[in-house]
């Protein structure tokens, strides 16, 4: 086992890298320790989840290709067995179905090679600055709710468990009812300054969102505008 024993103080934010370079693994390691991150490093699926429930992290780093399984894989089965925390795959290939398999399997966010170590820190920063400042409230629209304390959607007596993107995404959405966004401005204010692409990473979500906030008979409340993007309204 790599270094679970390790103690990890209370007050540090605390980040798991899954990477089985152990050049790659030391580089990462000592940039984020020099900036005052706590970090342990795993080199197994086996490790990565005993860590999840022992210490759970702020948030986890995952390689796309660990030894025994796919990055992916790890990701499906962190969320499975009901980890909430942003997870980031370090991927080689930035193919469209590389990106849609990255998505569907749980993961938040991708970051590509080769791994710039400031570029990961302000994507870290990202993720991580929202936990300490988000008020305790509510946002509502008709009778779909989110509490951007615990992240959590309701509509009607029914909650929705979200991941750290569909939470950001409804968010934006909902605090800009009946406005239409366009593509750009979902892409810059939820996916941030550096995210590659023209890519179809926002009709992903905005079908996953549909699928956990829409079930018939409920009203759909998230419309598409052609060509433009996209807006909550009523029906």
């Amino acid at each position: 086992m790599s270094d679970l024993s390790r103690v990890i103080p209370e007050n540090l934010p605390h980040v798991l890298l899954v990477l089985d370079q152990p050049e790659l693994a030391q580089r990462l390691r000592e940039a984020f320790l020099a900036q005052g991150y706590n970090v342990t490093v795993v080199r197994d699926t086996k490790d990565a989840i005993a860590q999840c429930k022992t210490q759970p992290p702020a948030l986890a780093m995952i390689d796309q290709q660990i030894s025994e399984q796919s990055g992916g894989q790890l990701c499906r089965q962190l969320r499975a067995e009901g980890v909430r925390i942003p997870l980031l795959l370090l991927m080689d290939k930035d193919t469209l179905d590389d990106r849609i398999a990255c998505l569907e399997a749980g993961a938040d966010d991708y970051v590509l090679s080769p791994y710039s170590g400031e570029v990961l820190l302000q994507r870290v920063r990202q993720y991580l600055k929202s936990d300490s400042v988000l008020p305790t409230t509510l946002l509502s629209f008709q009778d779909l709710q989110l509490d951007l304390a615990t992240r959590r959607a309701q509509r009607r007596s029914r909650t929705i468990e979200l991941t750290m993107k569909e939470f950001e995404l409804l968010r934006y959405l909902m605090e800009h009812p009946r406005e239409i966004l366009t593509r750009e401005q979902i892409l810059e204010n939820v996916w941030g300054f550096d995210f590659r692409g023209e890519s179809n990473v926002i009709e992903v979500y905005i079908r996953y969102l549909r699928l956990k906030v829409q079930v018939i008979p409920e009203k759909r409340l998230i419309h598409t505008v052609r060509g433009v993007g996209y807006v909550l309204r009523e029906a």
